[in-house]
């Protein structure tokens, strides 16, 4: 995905969990990067951007550390939500009707001391 240093880009960040996918939308044919790698493009972000109807409009270039696989695909969910939003405001409305634009927050519980995991206790035994 070449680039001249006056092509405009959008840029977006997201992150879920521990993972964080920073994008780049780029005005394009509809090509995917992931991690500067030819990638097809996730069926998650496929349903975004058929919901605005602009699947070929635009190049994407995403980097993506951290996390696990569906964690990774949230995050980039919600880092292109952020970037098409700076393209188009209009889409706004739309991204959040679909639960795009809404940051999961949670994140694992750390373990407590004397329990197995975070609220795991040991099992107890009468005798």
């Amino acid at each position: 995905m070449p680039k001249s240093i006056d092509t405009p880009y959008f840029t977006g960040v997201g992150r879920r969990k521990s993972a964080v996918a920073t994008i780049r939308v780029i005005a394009g044919k509809g090509e995917y990067r992931l991690n500067q790698q030819s990638a097809p493009l996730p069926k998650e972000l496929d349903k975004m951007l058929g919901q605005l109807d602009i699947q070929k409009s635009y190049d994407i270039s995403s980097v993506v550390v951290g996390g696990g696989i569906s964690s990774r695909i949230e995050a980039e969910k919600l880092a292109l939500a952020r970037s098409l939003v700076k393209i188009d405001p209009t889409w706004r409305s739309t991204l959040r009707k679909a639960g795009l634009l809404t940051v999961d927050a949670r994140v694992k519980e750390r373990k407590k001391p004397g329990l197995k995991r975070a609220r795991r206790a040991p099992q107890w035994a009468k005798r």
